[in-house]
């Protein structure tokens, strides 16, 4: 089949999945036509040729937090004085590639060609699942006005798809039909991935002011491998417990895959691959970014790790160390065959496209 392949650039999570799914497609003989924008351009066209890039929506961050305003103002700016160019790339696409059915990862623009053309639209994400899933009170907690902001939000993407597959570590109950929840879809360094159970801790973090979180982290005596924090590192950078790393694909899956536990944003990508690898986390989400205040509760109430607003408490670390032995036990019942059960239903999906079922 001809596939139009749809990825969103805000975070690396959507283009990490949609490198798995990817790289099934066009094994299994599929013609793949690729849309992205932002970062997933570069990611995606190191891997697959002829990556299209397009405008995507895009979120500002300062001090750990989304600035509003600054978002809107950016991506309203920024889409119109781009739009010319969009409307002339989908006049090339229509003209040159007809796709048979449309895949989005959160992405707009396939979307709405797909919509326009009539095509069946499939939609691969872990974001639906704010609005296509019911969720606890105490999970929406203190939170109520921006959960409902962004499940309207989220409605609004990507409506009327013929099916929704959610990748996802925890499985509230589906309240929409045509939705189906599935285990993370991991990246192949991740699955060969090989979990030993280490002492040192990964530390994830990127924002500025990180003063109170490193005399917390020396407190605990525990070696720390630190990623995020200091930009343009090429070596090492040791100091005490504390090792400072350059950015490495591997060696941070190395990392990963042998500390004891995790300290990182409420990502769910990095949050995925951890529970795979049944590593406890201390997860910080984004203020005002509900889906990672989503991810960060799920993960504490299924015992897989801890929710923090902040880590300028050094207190807040020392609860959690204290509880890892017990994420642990919880985190040894997680099974995931791979990424067999999403992949297999995204065949099934395009199977019946292709007979005109779909």
């Amino acid at each position: 089949m001809k596939i139009l392949y749809g990825v969103v650039g805000e975070g690396m999570g959507h283009a990490m999945r949609s490198r798995v799914v990817l790289e099934h497609l066009l094994a299994q003989g599929h013609e793949v036509e690729i849309m992205a924008s932002s970062r997933a351009v570069d990611f995606l066209s190191k891997r697959f040729a002829g990556v299209h890039r397009i405008h995507g929506l895009h979120m500002i961050y300062e001090e750990n937090r989304v600035r509003r305003g600054a978002t809107l103002w950016s991506n309203v700016s920024e889409g119109l004085a781009k739009l010319p160019g969009q409307i002339a790339a989908y006049f090339e696409l229509i003209r040159d590639f007809k796709p048979d059915v449309v895949v989005s990862d959160f992405e707009s623009w396939t979307y709405l060609f797909g919509a326009a053309h009539r095509l069946p639209i499939i939609s691969i994400d872990n974001m639906q699942i704010i609005n296509r899933c019911a969720h606890p009170p105490e999970v929406i907690a203190g939170h109520e006005a921006t959960f409902q902001l962004t499940r309207g939000f989220i409605k609004s993407k990507l409506p009327g798809c013929k099916h929704y597959l959610i990748t996802t570590f925890f499985y509230p109950p589906v309240r929409k039909e045509h939705t189906s929840l599935h285990p993370p879809l991991l990246r192949p360094e991740i699955l060969a991935a090989k979990s030993t159970r280490g002492d040192h801790l990964l530390v994830y973090q990127t924002a500025e002011g990180h003063d109170a979180l490193l005399d917390a982290l020396r407190a605990t005596g525990r070696e720390c491998r630190i990623y995020g924090m200091r930009r343009g590192l090429t070596e090492e950078l040791v100091d005490g417990t504390l090792r400072y790393r350059p950015f490495s694909e591997q060696g941070f899956i190395d990392d990963l895959a042998a500390c004891r536990a995790v300290i990182a944003g409420g990502g769910f990508t990095l949050m995925g691959e951890a529970v795979y690898l049944r590593k406890p986390m201390l997860a910080v989400p984004l203020a005002l970014q509900f889906e990672q205040v989503l991810n960060a509760r799920w993960l504490e109430r299924l015992g897989y790790g801890m929710e923090a607003a902040s880590l300028h408490d050094g207190a807040v670390i020392q609860r959690f160390l204290d509880a890892v032995p017990a994420c642990e036990e919880k985190l040894a019942g997680y099974a995931q065959a791979g990424n067999t059960a999403l992949l297999g239903e995204l065949d099934a999906l395009l199977d019946r496209a292709a007979a005109g079922v779909l």
